[in-house]
């Protein structure tokens, strides 16, 4: 069987607002119906693929354990890095997971891309696993049919449609020599799709990136298992050089090889390449969410809010993207460059940079409604079963107003159950803590009101989430 490895820690900024740090582009719902991650869970949920091993940052384990469950797919490990190291230190630590069945076929994919023809990507998984099963290292790639200047390129020569050797590597060419690629005809896209039996990728990392091992492996040993994740320890982890697997192992490699992928692969690497996968119009204009385009040519309109209309008139070739808190709007020749607005936001302290009004948390999420001086509204939903941190606030006292469900609360000493339309005070300072003792999402609305409202002024007290030291 083949063992995937899906690399879901990626913090992508080129589809912003969509997709930003405190949720990626991997769990967003770009498409209509699941988000990517769990897409390319469902494309490996079949007989000939063992669980697959999770491999996601800190801020997102519990976002991709509950998309997990929500496809009710078993996970055979999920790896929490404290920090990002690209792809090589994140590919080793999978490979020692897995070091005590040697001859065990490992796929590592991403978790962001989309694929229209899942069964065509599946056999030629299959055709690439009985080539790494003799030894090799294999990597995909995908015949390209422009000249984009956003991928890697792999140069290919001889070999049969079972495996071509790749005798070049190019990372991200200027438009002239990705021009020369593709009338060349011997270049292929990287996927940064691999396969490879465990005992393989553990010798090439010896050979070629041997101080890695060291730190992976103390990461492994110094960390443990937390609340169903493998939490990695992050002083030794963050020994780790920061290098892609492309660089640290397949670049060095005598002989490696490639299968062309040929199943509509997309990376999703920007709104331009969203619109490629869509349906347009007779204008050549896709329209998705809650949007309407009279007499546009050539663009993309997308809202992600119901309450948010989005509408275009008279656009040519543009991007227009709307959410709750952020709109773009951009000519598509430039929608390659969207992290230019995450870096420019940055450096105006926006929020909107990074964070989502909607937070989400291992207990469910919040969304601030209004915010002025020295008072906050949220809107809080608590998952069936999940509970909040013991905690108190040095700066802010707060009422609960409960929407729907039902809610314990505990406040000092005192212990009450809340229903529908009933509410409760939090002094300044109480001890206090809320929890969902149902079996449906409890709704409520939560006015702070104080002299600071930042969400770093918790103490906490106990945290069945271990998220932080308690006091």
């Amino acid at each position: 069987m083949i063992t995937p490895v899906i690399l879901a820690g990626g913090s992508g900024t080129r589809l912003w607002p969509v997709s930003r740090k405190s949720f990626p582009k991997q769990f967003a719902n770009l498409l209509e119906g699941p988000s990517l991650f769990q897409r390319t869970l469902e494309r490996v949920n079949t007989p000939e693929f063992a669980e697959p091993t999770v491999i996601t940052g800190e801020d997102y384990r519990f976002i991709a354990q509950k998309q997990l469950a929500e496809m009710q797919v078993d996970c055979g490990g999920l790896i929490v890095e404290p920090m990002g190291r690209n792809t090589a230190p994140a590919v080793l630590t999978a490979a020692l997971l897995h070091k005590d069945n040697p001859e065990k076929i490992l796929f590592v994919l991403p978790s962001d891309h989309q694929i229209s023809d899942a069964h065509g990507f599946r056999q030629t998984i299959f055709k690439a696993a009985r080539v790494a099963q003799k030894g090799m290292i294999v990597t995909l790639g995908v015949k390209p049919d422009f000249a984009a200047t956003g991928f890697g390129y792999l140069r290919v020569e001889g070999g049969n449609d079972d495996a071509l050797m790749i005798s070049q590597f190019t990372e991200k060419p200027d438009a002239e020599t990705a021009s020369r690629m593709l009338e060349d005809g011997n270049w292929l896209w990287n996927a940064g799709m691999f396969l490879f039996r465990v005992d393989v990728v553990l010798k090439a990392f010896e050979a070629y990136a041997p101080e890695l091992i060291g730190p992976a492996e103390a990461a492994m040993a110094l960390g443990g298992e937390d609340l169903g994740f493998m939490r990695l320890d992050a002083d030794a982890f963050g020994r780790c050089d920061e290098i892609s697997f492309d660089h640290a192992i397949m670049e060095n490699l005598s002989e490696c090889t490639a299968l062309p992928l040929t199943c509509g692969w997309s990376d999703l690497g920007s709104w331009q390449a969203l619109k490629d996968i869509g349906e347009p119009d007779e204008h050549d204009t896709v329209v998705l969410g809650n949007s309407t385009a009279l007499d546009c040519e050539g663009s993309l309109l997308k809202s992600e809010n119901p309450d948010v209309k989005l509408v275009g008139l008279g656009l040519k070739d543009v991007i227009a993207v709307a959410t709750d808190d952020g709109i773009l709007v951009a000519d598509r020749r430039h929608s390659a460059q969207v992290g230019q607005v995450v870096e420019a936001l940055r450096m105006e302290g926006a929020t909107q940079a990074d964070g989502f009004k909607r937070c989400y948390r291992p207990w469910g999420y919040y969304e601030t409604l209004s915010l002025g001086a020295r008072f906050q509204v949220k809107r809080i939903m608590v998952e069936p079963g999940a509970k909040l941190s013991l905690q108190s606030h040095v700066h802010r006292a707060e009422h609960w107003v409960v929407v729907s469900g039902s809610a314990k609360v505990t406040v000092n000493e005192d212990v009450k159950l809340l229903t529908e339309n009933e509410s409760t005070y939090i002094p300044l300072g109480a001890v206090h803590r809320l929890e969902n003792p149902g079996k449906l999402p409890l709704h409520l609305i939560e006015v702070q009101s104080g002299c600071y409202l930042g969400e770093d002024d918790i103490i906490r007290y106990e945290d069945i989430y271990q998220r932080a030291e308690v006091a």
